[in-house]
């Protein structure tokens, strides 16, 4: 049983597919790991020794930030930008698209406007 960053990895999966389970390390960033530790990246979780669990442990330790750090310092810049009131922090506290996407017609989920049927949810026009 593999656990590194606090993650336990999947024993079945290709090393370099298992470490993409840790929050912060995705396709590259495994495969950088794998390469700059000289572990075969097709072994399976479950039949890593014990040494090359912990090279992997401290390499991911060591020079990248995951999981929990990674997580509070997100969420610490999202909140510095709600406090200093800019436009991306506005749209992140209405819970809305902050990176320019369309907000008419799309993330409607997030909005609340669900429609389940063609006219439902749409507003209705007042006639005079």
């Amino acid at each position: 049983m593999a656990r590194i960053a606090g993650v336990v990895l999947p024993q079945n999966k290709r090393i370099d597919t298992a470490l993409t389970y840790i929050y912060g390390i995705g396709k590259t960033r495994a495969d950088k790991i794998i390469k700059d530790t000289g572990i075969d990246g097709s072994i399976r979780t479950k039949d890593l020794t014990n040494d090359q669990e912990k090279v992997l442990r401290d390499a991911v330790e060591k020079h990248y930030r995951v999981e929990g750090e990674l997580r509070r310092e997100t969420l610490g810049n999202i909140k510095r930008l709600k406090e200093i009131g800019s436009f991306r922090g506005t749209r992140h506290s209405k819970k809305l698209p902050a990176r320019g996407q369309r907000s008419k017609t799309n993330s409607r989920t997030v909005r609340g406007n669900v429609r389940r049927t063609m006219g439902s949810g749409k507003r209705k026009l007042e006639k005079t």
